[in-house]
């Protein structure tokens, strides 16, 4: 089912070029190198231009933060497929622009994971007990060791904002220290953690007044930008320590130094800015009370082998039709399917390009209905793939299962996908195309604007579509197929017959449905019909609308 797989061709016979684009850990490009199917190209270090002349020439790119994938560079994609990030961060990649051209952006957020949040802790040891000041005095020939009196963390309430991988690592370091520990992540439906060792708070300014040191593991958005600033900072403990190996700009700078000055803040340790490197006047660089690192969360041998054998691993599953891992473009999609989920999915492939002639006036919203439990997880996929077939053949520009939902979004075009994960009714699939208010035409009933299409795989693993707008059948989608609907009267099939029959047209299948007073033809034939074939079938008296389909041959 090629509406799933990065590349329609057989994996076994293409060989995928990738671009590393960045500096890689040699553990990474070795392992590309390894691959049978894979030739490596390694040209870290382009311009804007140079990357974008030759991008497309490739089918997989990765990156660290050392290049910028703009729009400009992805105008003109050519194969590339996917862009894998060997880090945390996808701020240097367009993902408006790659999500709009098809291309999957991923991560490999967990490979660096002990690395990030060992730096935090060491940042938060290190402010704690001033050994930032206290280096530097000794290296200048000082020894004032009454100056740099520090506190201990045994018994300190750390504050944890954003509970994900990284904050729960951190969480565990502190725990061992004999910390307390309390936490905010708006994802996590839970009032505790860890056994009940770790509190939850449901709202960011609900943990700040109980907290002596804060630690940020947020990602940047409009939700997190500045969330640490002059009207939070009043919020929490007098002499509240910080820490932020995140995100630049998820502290509010101007406002942070105000609050060292007053005695608010008691001191900040820095990994990240909103400009790196910061400007060489800016005041964290030498103030006393902040101790900086220059982004070094993830800067370790371990890390840097880990994230980029990572990024090579995850763009060949993906190339490959294997899986999908660390998307950050692609909501719920999955390609690591189950083979009845398999099934359903290649089913909703063939149903959405059976009624997608029908659709004449436009779409106004898509409706999936997944029923059956094993179905659930897979209902994402199953809507995405829908959408693709729905849409290539009523769309010049390029559709596929990364790009689909924004492009659909784009257009006004609303989806949904309905999960019934109740099997007492059985497993099987519902598509519903709403036309606007407008949308309708000689196949339906007045007011009636809408395409249905119902199918489901029986225990011979066969796909079959029982439903059509309402007029039963059974028949499995597959091949060269028209449907035909009709007056319901005497003489119809005949006529149809004779009809195929006289154009040499031979007919391997039938299925025949009656609703009120018209009636709905699906044959399977043989082999794709000459033009003027259906032309004359629209010619026929009592015949009201034909269209045909070339699905794929059945795979099972």
């Amino acid at each position: 089912m090629t509406a799933l797989t990065a590349e329609p061709t057989n994996p076994a016979t293409r060989m995928f070029s990738i671009l590393a684009a960045d500096k890689l850990a040699q553990e990474g490009l070795d392992f590309i190198a390894s691959q049978d199917d894979a030739t490596l190209v390694n040209k870290p270090g382009l311009s804007e231009d140079e990357l974008a002349q030759i991008v497309g020439e490739h089918d997989g790119m990765i990156v660290r933060s050392g290049v910028q994938v703009t729009a400009k560079v992805l105008e003109n994609p050519g194969r590339l497929k996917v862009i894998a990030r060997a880090g945390v961060g996808v701020d240097n990649i367009d993902l408006d622009a790659a999500t709009a051209k098809g291309i999957l952006v991923m991560n490999t957020a967990a490979a660096n994971t002990i690395s990030t949040a060992e730096h935090a802790f060491a940042l938060m040891i290190g402010l704690a007990r001033n050994l930032g000041p206290a280096y530097r005095a000794m290296a200048e020939g000082r020894w004032d060791r009454s100056t740099f009196t520090g506190r201990q963390l045994c018994g300190k309430t750390l504050g944890v904002v954003g509970f994900g991988r990284i904050g729960q690592c951190v969480a565990e370091r502190a725990l061992a220290f004999d910390m307390n520990v309390v936490a905010y992540d708006p994802f996590i439906n839970a009032d505790t953690m860890f056994d009940g060792r770790v509190k939850m708070y449901p709202e960011f300014e609900d943990i700040l007044p109980h907290a002596d040191i804060l630690t940020f593991h947020v990602p940047m958005n409009d939700q997190t930008r500045g969330m640490l600033n002059a009207r939070t900072f009043a919020k929490c403990r007098k002499g509240v320590m910080v820490v932020n190996a995140a995100r630049g700009g998820v502290i509010d700078e101007d406002d942070l130094l105000e609050a060292i000055e007053s005695g608010q803040c008691g001191g900040a340790g820095i990994d990240v800015y909103p400009t790196e490197p910061p400007p060489e006047d800016s005041k964290l660089r030498n103030h006393p009370r902040v101790l900086t690192t220059p982004h070094l969360g993830a800067s370790t041998v371990e890390a840097q082998q880990a994230v980029s054998v990572s990024a090579a691993e995850q763009v060949f599953q993906y190339l490959r039709g294997e899986g999908i891992t660390g998307a950050v473009n692609a909501g719920n999609l999955r390609v690591d399917l189950s083979p009845i989920q398999a099934s359903y999915n290649d089913l909703a492939h063939r149903m959405a390009q059976l009624i997608s002639p029908m659709i004449t006036r436009g779409i106004e919203c898509v409706t999936i209905d997944v029923r059956g439990d094993e179905l659930a997880s897979a209902a994402g996929t199953i809507e995405r793939t829908a959408l693709v077939s729905l849409l290539n053949d009523h769309l010049s520009d390029p559709v596929n299962i990364i790009n689909v939902k924004n492009v659909a979004d784009s257009r006004g075009i609303r989806s949904r996908t309905a999960i019934d994960d109740d099997d007492k009714a059985g497993t099987q699939l519902i598509i519903e195309v709403q036309g606007p208010p407008d949308a309708v035409d000689d196949q339906t009933q007045p007011g009636d604007r809408t395409r249905r299409i119902v199918g489901r795989i029986y225990d011979d693993l066969r796909p079959r579509v029982i439903e059509i707008n309402g007029y039963s059948m059974d028949m499995i989608p597959a091949g060269h197929m028209v449907l035909i609907q009709n007056d319901d009267r005497p003489g119809m099939i005949g006529a149809a017959g004779n009809t195929f029959g006289e154009a040499q047209v031979n007919i391997a299948d039938m299925a025949i449905s009656r609703r009120r007073e018209t009636a709905l033809m699906l044959l399977k034939i043989d082999a794709e019909a000459p033009g003027d074939l259906f032309d004359k079938l629209r010619a026929v008296a009592g015949i009201r609308k034909v269209c045909a389909v070339k699905l794929a041959d059945e795979t099972v």
